[in-house]
């Protein structure tokens, strides 16, 4: 066995036995990682509150040759969901990361660039404005995985999109102009695409502060999750979630 060290973010844990939580991690060093804490539930000294989904964490890890799970030894908190309030639009905004990077991530593959969106969106979703850090990270995770198509042009005749209406469908990829969508298509508005476009400009807390209404971006999120659903051959439960959270008082009033 050779013990390991990497930062890490929790993902999810599941009991296991008496006193035993079997963790997914997502990992700098490895990529994602699935692992058995053992004694988790007893041990404070060990884990204390390190194991709450979405805690960013440094993890000391046994690796064990032919074996799946590694044997989780210890984890020191560095920064923690918990240390502000947790509304239940912030906790289903956390769950639906969490979820997002668990269902699209392969085990054992390290992507920087997504550990380092995660992080980034982590530290501006701290409050009930959920809908920025939620459009942002969806936006950037279907890109980085590689399943984001061109938004520019039509997927079936190439016309350029810039000026023109566009459509999706659930079982298509790519956007299609009004004379080629299919039949029930959803329309996905020139302010969503140049929201889409401004995204891919700006890191994360520049954009932070600014209102943003769930409304905003609402087609662009329905068009990323139906193309996320459809790679993974399954619906995201917290998609679901996110859909039946009501507008805040803020959203009301802009």
């Amino acid at each position: 066995m050779a013990l390991r060290e990497s930062e890490a973010i929790v993902l999810r844990t599941y009991p296991m036995r008496e006193a035993d939580l079997l963790v997914t991690l997502l990992t700098r060093v490895e990529g994602k990682v699935r692992g058995v804490a053992r004694s988790a539930k007893k041990s404070k000294r060990r884990f204390g509150g390190a194991l709450e989904p979405l805690t960013y964490v440094r993890a000391f890890y046994d690796v064990r040759e032919r074996q799946e799970l590694v044997r989780l030894d210890a984890c020191e908190v560095l920064e923690s969901p918990l240390a502000s309030e947790v509304s239940y639009a912030r906790a289903v905004g956390l769950g639906h990361i969490a979820e997002l990077l668990d269902e699209l991530l392969p085990d054992r593959e390290a992507n920087d660039a997504v550990f380092r969106l995660t992080l980034s969106v982590l530290q501006v979703l701290t409050g009930e404005d959920i809908w920025m850090p939620v459009t942002y990270f969806e936006l950037w995770l279907t890109r980085l995985v590689g399943f984001l198509p061109e938004l520019t042009e039509c997927v079936v005749c190439g016309r350029n999109l810039n000026g023109s209406r566009a459509y999706f469908h659930a079982l298509a990829d790519g956007l299609m102009c009004a004379e080629d969508k299919r039949l029930a298509s959803s329309e996905i508005s020139s302010e969503s695409r140049t929201l889409a476009a401004k995204i891919f400009r700006a890191p994360v807390d520049s954009l932070a502060g600014v209102a943003w209404p769930k409304a905003q971006g609402a087609d662009l999120r329905k068009f990323l999750i139906q193309i996320l659903q459809r790679h993974i051959e399954k619906k995201l439960l917290t998609a679901g979630m996110l859909e039946k959270i009501s507008s805040s008082r803020s959203d009301e009033s802009g």
